[in-house]
């Protein structure tokens, strides 16, 4: 309870704070960032979330000249982590979070009990990058394309296995939608992030699973015997991978399904902080050297207004809540 009271009690005088930050002078200058920030990231190394995280971390850090250290804290599909930052995190701007659609879409339409709403709890920033996902197949199914695949599935129901980030996370939610596009089933098999399921999945623990394609490049790049890659999960071919089909042109016409990463501030952050963040955010985006970078790893740069970037979130939760329903997928 004390916690719960002191924190409201620190975000009504940082909402002062911010009004009177928001009635400042146009000629006086906001100083933030005035010591180093947190950037909290939820999932563990090596998947989507951390690689779009770094670079932004890294991007902010050089134009503010300001530490920005990233936190992962994967496990449970991240949603502690944003809980974390939702609810026990000061709204001073020093504590930030490079969320997905999983944490702020997916989560409040499975979760019975989810300890943070998104839309009163978080503030959103921008949108930062978007990444279609890739069907990746261990080299142990004896498939060698996408309807090979689902061949194999529909012939042996509930037997193979597929990996996650978690129950409620972009890659277990995507897998769904494929089974339920394709009507096949799976076994579902959930790790502390997509890093983990791409170890499994090279080790043969796992033989499917659906990640960024950030994630699988460099084994597409270098034609890897390691995984087969079958197909790109958004509605257009990837630049960096023109040779992967998407899911609709190989097997499942009317398939889509992309990632969406974003910058969430703790809720009631003062506005100055939030549209200064918005405004580097939008400007790094912009600049060829990111492009360049997030090119190489398999995304797509995008940004938005905080007021558009919450609207998204609000779009969104009604549609996955209907695909959760239907897939009978529910969390306390």
């Amino acid at each position: 309870m004390t916690s719960t009271w002191t924190r409201t009690l620190v975000v009504g005088l940082c909402a002062i704070a911010g009004s009177a930050l928001a009635q400042s002078k146009p000629g006086e200058s906001l100083t933030y960032p005035t010591k180093p920030i947190r950037m909290v990231v939820p999932s563990a190394p090596g998947g989507g979330t951390d690689i779009v995280a770094r670079l932004i971390a890294q991007g902010l850090q050089d134009a503010w000249g300001q530490t920005v250290v990233v936190d992962n804290r994967g496990g449970a599909g991240g949603i502690p982590a944003v809980t974390m930052v939702a609810k026990n995190s000061l709204p001073d701007g020093y504590t930030m979070c490079l969320g997905s659609n999983g944490h702020l879409s997916f989560a409040p339409a499975i979760y019975r009990r989810l300890q943070f709403d998104p839309q009163k709890d978080l503030t959103p920033v921008s949108l930062v990058a978007s990444q279609a996902f890739v069907v990746a197949v261990a080299p142990s199914v004896p498939a060698q394309s996408l309807k090979e695949l689902i061949a194999v599935a529909k012939a042996r129901p509930g037997t193979l296995r597929y990996g996650s980030g978690g129950v409620g996370t972009a890659s277990h939610l995507g897998t769904v939608l494929l089974e339920l596009t394709a009507g096949v089933s799976l076994l579902h098999v959930p790790y502390k992030g997509t890093g983990p399921g791409m170890t499994a999945l090279l080790g043969n623990e796992i033989q499917v699973l659906l990640v960024g394609l950030a994630t699988v490049l460099p084994y597409v790049k270098s034609k890897s015997d390691k995984i087969k890659v079958f197909a790109v999960t958004g509605s257009k071919r990837a630049q960096v991978a023109p040779e992967l089909p998407t899911v609709a042109e190989a097997a499942l016409p009317g398939f889509e399904f992309d990632v969406w990463y974003g910058m969430v501030f703790p809720g009631g952050t003062a506005r100055p902080i939030v549209s200064k963040t918005n405004a580097e955010i939008v400007r790094l985006l912009a600049m060829p050297t990111t492009r360049d970078r997030f090119a190489g790893a398999g995304l797509e740069p995008v940004s938005n207004t905080p007021q558009e970037f919450a609207e998204l979130i609000r779009r969104e939760v009604p549609k996955w809540k209907k695909i959760a329903q239907q897939a009978n997928i529910q969390m306390d």
